[in-house]
């Protein structure tokens, strides 16, 4: 987190000029990407939706999404472009999304996280995530299941 700080990482709510390189970073980061529609579908038509960006300057170096029902938050994705990573924009997004969360009425988070990512799986086990749970052949690339993460939300 102290490496981001330092390299002045801005969050901002995602927006339809932002989905260029929103899909760049997604491309480089999965093997089933979502495509720009669906993107633009999250941010104009899902009212339970929100999206944010991290910026270095005027770039966006990381994003990260959730769907906020009633008192629980669903973490859809999150994504660095790679030659960011290991510098805590990933943790910088996660906090920021579970501030977000929290202030919307959100008591609960949960998330997948494909079960070889052990990275992933570690960041979320810093923020308070812990395993509940495995959905069988989740991932539609290679059928890789997910470990199903939750965790409770505190106020800050």
């Amino acid at each position: 987190m102290e490496r981001a700080e330092r390299e002045k990482v801005t969050i901002d709510l995602m927006r339809l000029e932002d989905l260029d390189q929103v899909i760049e970073i997604e491309k480089l980061s999965f093997t089933n990407p979502w495509s720009r529609n669906a993107f633009a579908s999250e941010l104009t038509d899902n009212h339970f939706s929100t999206y944010i960006v991290a910026k270095v300057n005027s770039t966006i170096v990381g994003y990260a999404g959730m769907w906020l029902i009633v008192d629980e938050a669903h973490v859809t994705n999150v994504a660095v472009l790679p030659e960011y990573r290991g510098r805590g924009i990933g943790e910088l997004l996660m906090r920021s999304l579970m501030d977000i969360a929290w202030r919307n009425g959100a008591r609960r988070m949960t998330l997948e996280v494909r079960k070889s990512n052990y990275v992933a799986q570690n960041l979320y086990s810093k923020l308070g995530f812990e395993p509940m749970g495995i959905r069988r052949g989740y991932y539609t690339d290679n059928r890789e299941d997910a470990v199903i993460m939750w965790t409770d939300l505190i106020e800050k």
